[in-house]
Order: structure tokens, then sequence, then C-alpha cells
């Protein structure tokens, strides 16, 4: 005969409702965040020839999701492309702004700064090496 008490078998564990829900919370906040967080995407580095960027514009290069911008002769700067407002992609450069087609925010050439929003943030900066005719971005 075996003694057996009723509480010697392991019950499966159970889940409080609150912590369950709490953790879906968390879960659902992690994954949305992802989505618009205005935050430059990791992107490796890259290297263009400096000729490819006019002067007092700029070129996009989708692939990298940066806009590398020459305000002035020889003065370079990169900021991802990533709208800080929803996320949306800044694709155009029109009167001397970069520009976010999907609410019109506009961002300075120089410094990204938002210039008109919505965005209230700045685009963020990628580090720039001129070296000789080409330009490093990391």
């Amino acid at each position: 005969m075996t003694n057996r008490h009723p509480m010697s078998e392991s019950a499966p564990p159970t889940l409080q409702r609150r912590t369950f829900l709490s953790c879906a919370a968390a879960a659902t906040v992690c994954v949305t965040s992802g989505c618009s967080t205005g935050r430059a995407a990791e992107t490796a580095p890259f290297t263009v020839s400096a000729a490819q960027i006019p002067i007092g514009g700029a070129k996009f290069f989708p692939d990298q999701s940066t806009v590398i911008t020459q305000p002035n002769p020889g003065e370079f700067h990169a900021f991802s492309t990533i709208c800080t407002h929803q996320g949306c992609t800044v694709n155009e450069i029109r009167d001397g702004f970069i520009r976010c087609a999907c609410h019109g925010s506009r961002f300075g050439l120089t410094d990204g700064s938002a210039q008109r929003g919505p965005a209230r943030q700045p685009l963020t900066r990628r580090a720039t090496t001129v070296d000789g005719t080409d330009i490093r971005i990391t």
C-alpha cells in the first residue's frame, strides 16, 4: 500500500489573470513601439563619392535608410530617412528642406532639426567622415 498525500502530486502551475494581462500589455508595447519609434534602423557603414551629393541639396540612399546633404560646398551631413513623427520615410528635398510626404514635416539640411511639424524631434544623425573625394557613413 502506498501512502499518498493529496498534495504530494504536483499541480500544474497557474498564472494569475493580473500577471498575464501585465505581461501581454508589456509585450504589446514592445512590439508596437518598434514600428514607429522614429529611430534609425541599424544600417551597415557605406561609402559614396562626394560628387554624388549636390551642393545645396541632398541624395537619398534608400537601401541604407540614409539621406546625405551638402548644404554648403564640402560640408556633408547624413541622417536617417525615418521621420521622427510616425516612422514614415522622408523622401524629398524641396525649398531647402528634407520633407516627409506622409504628414508634411520638414527638416533642416544642416542639422536634421524639425523645422515644421508635426515632427518635433530631429532626424537621427549618422556620422560622416570625408576622405579625399569619398564620404564614409557610419
